[in-house]
């Protein structure tokens, strides 16, 4: 009896080991898309009074782990009874990354006109600035749904094939981190100009070492933000490269003469250009009609 405990506790123990190793498999995997899903959000939960961006920080990782509780149990039914579907959604998904990072690209070089409404308290009643924080609030757990449904495919993908008590500990594992870990860090973010401020109150000296430390914060804020939004567009175009390449036998073997890395953002860009004329086409001919 007793050896028969201990031999569960061992096959337990095993089990943990090899889900841990998975683990950082799959988060390596999904590290692009968490670093545009930071950049998104630390873009997302700035703008507001410095008390309330916070509470909507909250609000949006609230809305976070409920997109994923969504998703999680759609994507092992997927997992079970139709394996071909998980390859299916990650595909489209990367399509959609590969648009998203190449949208951006364009959106740099050939900048649209968009409307923008800054939320200033002394300019709006009460009521109308929860209004605009409840929408911003919304469009950020929209965009997490889209970028939670790829976290989780391609989490997923790494362990196909795998019995299913091994996929939901893996993927949920992921998916907690990927919640945690984003929203800790736009946390830390967006207090940035608050400690800087603090420094710069607390310091006597104006030219002190506290206040240089904190005008530098003051001053970094808007940098790091676009430093991350940056990079997650590149991390966008090679996660969408690395699915297709992956999961497509003929992109497999294209291109195999140059590093893993440049041919995953060759492909993305390629891709995510053709899904941008489609797009663009579909627009206009939705708009004549």
């Amino acid at each position: 009896m007793a050896s028969g405990f201990f031999a569960l506790l061992d096959d337990i123990a095993a089990l943990m080991d090899d889900v841990v190793v998975m683990g950082k498999i799959s988060t390596k995997k999904t590290a692009g898309i968490l670093g545009d899903d930071l950049a998104v959000n630390a873009e997302k939960a700035t703008g507001f009074v410095s008390s309330r961006e916070l509470p909507v920080l909250w609000a949006i990782t609230k809305g976070s782990l409920l997109n994923k509780l969504i998703i999680l149990p759609i994507a092992f039914l997927l997992s079970s009874f139709f394996p071909l579907g998980v390859i299916l959604v990650l595909v489209l998904g990367g399509v959609y990354l590969a648009y998203e990072g190449v949208e951006k690209i364009v959106e740099f070089f050939v900048p649209h006109q968009h409307e923008t409404v800054e939320i200033k308290k002394d300019a709006l009643s009460e009521e109308e600035v929860l209004q605009l924080e409840k929408a911003k609030i919304k469009s950020a757990i929209v965009t997490d749904f889209i970028l939670s449904v790829e976290i989780v495919i391609i989490a997923l993908g790494t362990v196909l094939g795998k019995p299913i008590l091994f996929q939901i500990l893996v993927v949920s594992i992921v998916a907690i981190i990927a919640t945690i870990g984003v929203y800790g860090i736009v946390a830390m973010i967006v207090r940035i100009d608050d400690l800087g401020y603090k420094l710069i109150k607390t310091s006597k000296n104006p030219k002190g070492i506290l206040a240089m430390i904190g005008q530098f914060l003051v001053q970094a804020l808007p940098w790091v933000i676009k430093s991350l939004s940056v990079i997650g567009t590149v991390a966008l175009i090679l996660v969408a490269g690395g699915i297709f390449t992956h999961n497509i036998n003929f992109l497999h073997h294209f291109m195999e003469a140059v590093p893993a890395f440049v041919k995953d953002f060759i492909v993305g860009l390629l891709v995510g250009f053709v899904a941008l004329l489609g797009v663009l086409l579909f627009k206009r001919v939705f708009k004549k009609h």
